[in-house]
């Protein structure tokens, strides 16, 4: 069958401070199951990218094997864009940020790429908090398989096979803190009013940002007996509260009612309006984020929103002292200070 996406929009589509519209942010059309969640986490990527700005050619976008990782290809199609081995997403990322600094990067991977065969990986690059959005599609099984549960099925639950998982889920926002990522949140793919904030902030947020988006697979685990089916998650969120995002450049005005409990300003200037919703606790704290999830969780609930945000970390580049410029554009003068710098070195190694 071919898919043929129509040309046309409409002359008067609105624009963004770029001169951008919309359309300049979307992708191929999607060859994914009619339903998929993770069409609707690509819609908000495209509407987060388009409302901030964000230059489409500044953008590179790294995935690894699965349902998931087919996703990049339907958003930003004017972007760079690297579809890795499976699990393996996080070193190319690594590398490709090392040799350039100044894109944006957004690695979207799944619960098998990452909490299975991706697990070492997922875990080194949140603690050397590189400056990435990394999104985790989680449906809880293998959708290009056959539907078998994946790492991150709860106990007890059950796909449309009609077996209940029996063993103890990996939760990834708890892994996450746990080594260390200074930005943690989680949403809901048919939730795009939370999602796309999220998204936003996270982009914009200078270290390790990662986003685990509750996504049902509807062709093998969309059922009442699944804890990752559109049923269950709309039934069982609990948000950490509403979250407005606003970029430096805008006058800083509040979409949602008066009230919000903090303000939080990233390295760039923009502003986080956090309006709290009953769970009141301390996202800049990350044992208190940590107990949060399990409480939840304890009450057969999915907490939802800003989990856990460090505005004042130093990403991997601080970490390491390297250079302003990024490494692929270092010429020779700069690789090769001279004799008496090489003099120097050694003389404080001896």
């Amino acid at each position: 069958m071919t898919y043929i996406r129509p040309n046309f929009r409409h002359p008067d589509l609105p624009s963004n401070e770029l001169g951008y519209t919309r359309q300049e942010y979307e992708g191929s059309l999607s060859t994914l199951c009619a339903g998929c969640g993770h069409d609707s986490v690509s819609a908000a990527i495209i509407q987060a990218c388009y409302e901030i700005a964000v230059p489409p050619h500044k953008v590179a976008k790294i995935s690894g094997i699965g349902c998931s990782s087919k996703t990049p290809t339907y958003f930003l199609g004017q972007s760079h864009g690297f579809n890795s081995v499976h699990g393996r997403m996080p070193s190319v990322a690594t590398g490709a940020n090392l040799a350039n600094r100044d894109m944006v990067y957004i690695g979207v991977s799944g619960d098998g790429d990452t909490a299975s065969i991706g697990l070492g990986q997922f875990g080194h690059v949140a603690r050397r908090n590189l400056n990435m959005l990394y999104i985790v599609e989680n449906n809880g099984c293998y959708g290009l398989t056959k539907g078998q549960d994946s790492a991150t099925a709860d106990v007890g639950s059950a796909s449309k096979k009609g077996v209940p998982n029996p063993y103890e889920s990996i939760d990834l926002c708890t892994t996450a803190l746990q080594m260390g990522a200074t930005f943690v949140a989680r949403s809901f793919s048919g939730d795009k009013q939370q999602l796309v904030p999220l998204i936003k902030a996270a982009i914009s947020h200078s270290g390790f940002a990662f986003i685990d988006v509750i996504s049902p697979c509807v062709t093998f685990n969309n059922n009442p007996q699944s804890t990752k089916g559109y049923e269950y998650v709309r039934e069982h969120m609990a948000a950490t509260g509403k979250m407005d995002f606003v970029p430096v450049r805008q006058e800083i005005t509040a979409e949602y009612e008066p009230g919000y409990a903090r303000e939080v300003t990233l390295h760039d200037g923009s502003v986080i309006h956090l309006y709290k919703q009953g769970n009141d606790f301390n996202t800049q704290d990350r044992n208190e984020a940590v107990r949060a999830i399990q409480n939840h969780k304890e009450k057969g609930e999915i907490l939802t929103g800003l989990i856990y945000l460090d505005p004042d970390c130093s990403d991997f580049h601080e970490l390491q002292s390297t250079v302003k410029k990024p490494l692929r554009d270092l010429n020779e003068d700069d690789l090769c200070p001279g004799g008496r710098a090489l003099q120097a070195i050694n003389a404080n190694l001896r």
